[in-house]
This record gives C-alpha cells, structure tokens and sequence, in this order.
C-alpha cells in the first residue's frame, strides 16, 4: 500500500505482469507441460489487448511464441492468440497443414497455411464477397457455430523482429486470420455466430458437409 491507501502492486495487465505472466508460462514449456487455454468467461478474452512494443525482451518473446505455437499444435489448432494463455498482447500464431477432403477443400477455398508469427496484426476486407462455415475455438470448447467473414483480406503485421509485412489473404485463410486477430480485439466467434447454427463437437458430424447449406436447412437458419 502507498501512503494514500492505494495498493502499490501492479494492475493484472500491467507490463510487470504481463512480463511475469510471459515468463511463467515459458517456465512451464521448458519443463514439459504446456500451459492451459484460457476458456470464455476470463475477462482476458474480453478486452482488447496491447500493441506489442517492448514489454518482452528478444529472447523472452522467441520463447514465448515457441510455447504458443506448440500449445496450438498439441490443441490441435490452427491458430492461437496470446490472450487465449492469458496474456494480453497483439500476438498471434497460426499454422494449417491438416489435410482435408479435397471437395470439402474446394468449397472452403482452404488451402494450407506455413507456420505464421504476426505481431500487432490488423485486417481489412477487400471487395464484397463474403463465406459462411463453422468455425470452432479453443476458447470455448465442444461448439462449432456458423460465421460470415469477408472471404478476401488485406492485412498487416510485424514479424518477431519486427519487420512489417502487407499481405493478401483469401478463403480460409483470411477466416483463420480474423478470428485470430478478433481475439486480440476482445472478440470471439460466437460474438459473429449465427446462433441457431450452434451445435456441440459430437453433434457437428451432421453437418460436416463442403458446405452449409443441409445445416442451415436441418437448423433453421
């Protein structure tokens, strides 16, 4: 406490904290344990994080998106924002290299992604065109719901030497990018979902169709 009665320990998000939490969460990795996915309901996932400038030195960042990119795969994911270990920064990894039913991969336009840092990333549609399929999130497990996105995006972002790249994104790709980059933005899918879509991971196989036009008629909406 300070003189004036105020506590002198520092906010939860405080780059202090944010340091601490960074440096907890890389302790764990080191020591064989990949730390947990924070679920919705943790007021993390709901507020916008912080433009990454130099609260992690060079080297704590590296080790840091090295335990993100490993707790994505082992998820498995294909994608995973630093608020989602509980840390509220603008950093994101993602990585697509599933493989997929070539008709199912047509209809989604998805093609693979390489192993992608972004850093502070924003986006911007490009052109009308739009697509609606099911996205799921590791942030709230054991649903998958129906979103519409833009299906063609410009963003930006830097790299972990901070380099800024400009790139082009189409189909699933640019759904990968923005619901990453949503998250850093205090957004989750669900927030974008047509809810009537919402159906439980043991139920989804219904509807696992190229694309959704059985569920929307299966579930009205």
């Amino acid at each position: 406490m300070n003189p004036n009665g105020e506590s002198t320990r520092p906010s939860p998000w405080s780059t202090e904290a944010i340091r601490a939490g960074v440096e907890e969460l890389v302790r764990l990795h080191d020591a064989g344990v990949l730390p947990p996915i924070v679920q919705l309901g943790h007021p993390v996932l709901r507020m916008a994080a912080a433009d990454f400038t130099d609260q992690l030195e060079p080297g704590l960042l590296r080790a840091f998106l090295d335990t993100m990119r490993a707790v994505m795969l082992d998820a498995p994911g294909v994608g995973l924002a630093a608020p989602q270990l509980g840390i509220p920064l603008r950093i994101a990894v993602l990585q697509d290299l599933y493989e997929s039913v070539p008709e199912v991969a047509h209809a989604r336009e998805r093609e693979p992604l390489e192993y992608l840092e972004t850093i502070n990333p924003r986006y911007w549609p490009v052109g009308d065109r739009t697509a609606s399929f099911y996205e799921g999130c590791l942030s709230f497990n054991g649903y998958q719901g129906v979103v519409e996105r833009p299906a063609d995006i410009d963003t930006t972002y830097q790299d972990a030497e901070g380099t800024t790249h400009e790139r082009k994104f189409s189909g699933w790709q640019a759904r990968i990018f923005q619901h990453e980059t949503d998250h850093l933005d205090g957004t989750v899918y669900i927030d974008k979902a047509v809810t009537r879509s919402l159906c439980a991971n043991h139920e989804y196989p219904r509807w696992a169709n190229p694309g959704i036009a059985e569920a929307r008629s299966g579930l009205g909406f």
